[in-house]
C-alpha cells in the first residue's frame, strides 16, 4: 500500500506541474470538469506512460536462467470452493472459458482449445504492490488472437476477466484493461508456468499477463471475458475489485 501512496504524489506533482505549463490555455483554465480528467493522478499517470512509450513497447524479458527460485502466489492462492475443486479434480476438462459482450461470435473454450491455439512463451518480472517482484516463463494464448475469434464490436473499449476466487460474500475478483492493453503483444491468457501447468497458487487453469503492469492487475483463476464500451456499468464500476473497495488505481501501468 505505501507504493500506491507514494506513486500517487509523484503522479500528483506531475499533474501540478504540468497544469501549471498549461495555464495559458483560458479555455482549459475556465472549465473545472475539463481540468479534473486531464490532470488526475490516474489520467496523468497513464497519459505520461503513454507518452513517453510507444504503445507497442515491451516489457524487459530475461533469460530463462535468471528466474526466480518461487514464484510466490499473489492475492488469493487457492479458491478453495467446492466447484473449484471439482474442477481442479478433473484437470480442468470441464471447465470452459466464456467471452461474450460486444462481441458477434460468443465463445465457450476449454483449456485444450486454448493450448491448440498460437501460443507465445515470454520469461517477464512480476511486480507486486505488496513490494516483491518474481521472474518467471509464461506460456499462454494472445489475447489479441482470442478477441479476434470472438469478432469483437468496434464499440469495444474494455475488456473485463472475470474470475473464480471468492473475496467474500460471493463476491468473485474481476479486472479489467483497455483495447490498446488487450492488443499488446505480450498481453496473454497464460496456461503454464516454467514449462509446466499453471499451478493452483499462480492462477490455474488460466490467468492473465499484462506484462506493464502490477500484479493486481493480473487477473487469475479466469473463468469469463466480458467486452464492455463502459466500465461503469460492471460490479462497483471502478473496473476492478481493488479499484472498488481499496481505492487503487485503475491503471496500474509501470
Amino acid at each position: 500500500m505505501s507504493f500506491i501512496v507514494t506513486r500517487r504524489r509523484l503522479v500528483t506533482g506531475l499533474a501540478a506541474s504540468a497544469a501549471t505549463l498549461l495555464a495559458g490555455c483560458d479555455r482549459l483554465a475556465r472549465n473545472e470538469d475539463v481540468r479534473k480528467a486531464l490532470f488526475s493522478a490516474e489520467n496523468m499517470h497513464k497519459w505520461l506512460q503513454r507518452s513517453l512509450m510507444d504503445r507497442d513497447a515491451l516489457a524487459r524479458e530475461f533469460r530463462p536462467d535468471q528466474r526466480s527460485r518461487l514464484f510466490r502466489g499473489n492475492g488469493t492462492v487457492n479458491p478453495n470452493s467446492e466447484d473449484y475443486k471439482t474442477l481442479w479434480r478433473g484437470d480442468f476438462a470441464d471447465w470452459r472459458l466464456r467471452v461474450d459482450g460486444l462481441v458477434a461470435r460468443p465463445l465457450a473454450l476449454s483449456l485444450a482449445q486454448l493450448k491448440s491455439m498460437p501460443n507465445r512463451i515470454q520469461t517477464t518480472r512480476h511486480d507486486c504492490v505488496e513490494g516483491w517482484s518474481a521472474i518467471g516463463t509464461w506460456r499462454g494464448v494472445p489475447l489479441h488472437l482470442v478477441l479476434d475469434n470472438a469478432q469483437i464490436s468496434t464499440r469495444a473499449k474494455y475488456i473485463v476477466f472475470h474470475c473464480l476466487d471468492d473475496m467474500g460474500g460471493g463476491n468473485a475478483y474481476y479486472e479489467s484493461i483497455d483495447m490498446i492493453d488487450a492488443l499488446h503483444p505480450q498481453t496473454i491468457l497464460a496456461f503454464a508456468l516454467n514449462e509446466k501447468p499453471l499451478p493452483v497458487r499462480n492462477g490455474a487453469p488460466l490467468r492473465l499477463r499484462a506484462e506493464r503492469h502490477l500484479g493486481y492487475k493480473q487477473a487469475k483463476y479466469i473463468k469469463h471475458i466480458e467486452v464492455v464500451a463502459d466500465l461503469k456499468q460492471v460490479r462497483g464500476g471502478k473496473g476492478g475489485f481493488w479499484e472498488d473497495v481499496a481505492g487503487y488505481e485503475w491503471y496500474a501501468g509501470i
